[in-house]
């Protein structure tokens, strides 16, 4: 008898950085699907926030098993110190 497959679907959470260069903008969050996420911030989303900076281009990701750590990171990373780390390390990267 085969054995059973575990089909446990494991969700990843994804902490990510997004960089507007044209306007020197930073935009931070948290989501499930980055792929869709980077979508709907350059081309499907109608409204919201990151609609009048585009294009936007990813400059940093971290991933975490929970939800919960994937916010508190994202809360981190929008502090006054996070924003620093940002602009100070990972935009001198670019």
């Amino acid at each position: 008898m085969p054995a059973l497959l575990d089909y446990t679907c494991s969700i990843m959470f994804t902490v990510y950085v997004l960089y507007a260069e044209k306007f020197d903008k930073i935009y931070i969050g948290f989501t499930s699907n980055l792929e869709q996420r980077l979508l709907s911030h350059n081309y499907l989303g109608k409204k919201g926030w990151t609609v009048h900076f585009r294009p936007w281009t990813l400059i940093h990701t971290e991933t975490f098993a929970t939800k919960a750590e994937a916010m508190k990171r994202e809360k981190q990373l929008k502090s006054a110190k996070g924003r620093q780390y940002i602009r100070q390390t990972l935009l001198k990267q670019k």
